[in-house]
């Protein structure tokens, strides 16, 4: 009964955290959409300045550092099914033992009325070990094939994922994929893009915050825009609102730019605060304050068809 409790308060209280995220403006805080193949990475850091919001920090101390005692690498999977087979094995050697003893009651245990292993037990456990090694093999097997790297049509794995990537640095990637943009867009302009940005940013907050997403429905791909619409749908049942204030951008920054299937991907770096705050609709505050401002940074991904074209919002990512 109590298991069956903690676990019905565990299902609650995850419920109640994500109801309570998707409340906080638009994306509900989270992240979303998609990247491209750069989906599977996390988008890259400024290449030119830190947070405007982490420069007064206090800088700590370094740590010495002191390596971690070595240990034998282990294949996957490996070490929960060697647990469980230690204590298969453990408990039927226990349990042989515990017999052989005279501990097994008058039956004397499975080998027979002498207690002792016999040949039942020894043909149980052999089937047990092999069960065991099977599991073990196809464990490797398909973290093996989970491994290997394939291509299809014009798919690119991420770039983590390619030897080359090392070598080149954030300001290099930003560089080369902004100049491939301009080759069929010969007028793109970085700071231009980001003005434009910052419109679209508020435009979309403004189209959330009214739960309304058609004065904002070309800035959005397909994806998001399902997305977006699903939360405001479930706030528009729960009779709420979530409020957006003040809305202050302190900084629009791009950090990656590179092209893939015929489209353009540009990363912007967004520093902005606002007062966020969600209530019912009568107007009573349910969530948040109406005179404390929340800072916080997040990666917008914008995509295009090659050319100049209208950028449209495909993925929001936390920092």
């Amino acid at each position: 009964m109590f298991k069956r409790f903690l676990c019905l308060a565990i299902c609650a209280l995850t419920v109640a955290l994500t109801l309570s995220e998707a409340d906080a403006r638009v994306g509900g805080s989270r992240s979303l959409g998609s990247r491209g193949s750069r989906s599977y990475s996390a988008p890259a850091t400024s290449p030119t300045q830190s947070s405007p919001y982490q420069q007064a920090a206090p800088q700590q101390a370094p740590r010495p550092f002191s390596p971690p005692p070595y240990q034998a690498p282990q294949p996957a999977g490996g070490g929960f099914l060697r647990s469980m087979a230690g204590g298969i094995a453990g408990g039927l050697l226990g349990g042989m033992l515990f017999r052989s003893l005279g501990m097994a009651g008058a039956g004397g245990g499975w080998g027979g009325a002498g207690g002792g292993i016999g040949i039942f037990e020894i043909i149980l456990i052999g089937g047990i070990l092999y069960l065991i090694y099977r599991l073990i093999k196809n464990k490797r097997a398909a973290s093996q094939a989970g491994q290997n790297v394939y291509s299809m049509d014009n798919y690119r794995e991420p770039a983590q994922f390619q030897g080359t990537a090392s070598s080149v640095s954030p300001v290099e990637d930003l560089a080369a994929g902004v100049a491939h943009i301009r080759q069929f867009d010969p007028a793109f302009d970085e700071q231009r893009f980001c003005d434009q940005v910052m419109d679209i940013f508020f435009k979309i907050q403004s189209a959330w915050m009214n739960r309304d997403l058609s004065p904002a429905g070309g800035l959005l791909t397909a994806e998001v825009r399902r997305i977006f619409q699903e939360d405001i749908d479930r706030l528009i049942r729960e009779r709420r609102v979530n409020r957006l204030e003040n809305i202050a951008v302190r900084n629009v920054e791009i950090v990656e730019a590179w092209q893939e299937s015929g489209q353009d991907y540009l990363t912007a770096l967004i520093y902005a605060n606002l007062l966020d705050y969600t209530t019912d609709d009568a107007g009573q505050v349910l969530e948040g304050s109406k005179t404390e401002p929340i800072k916080f940074e997040e990666y917008w991904t914008f995509t295009r068809p090659l050319g100049n074209n209208q950028w449209q919002l495909s993925a929001i990512n936390q920092k």
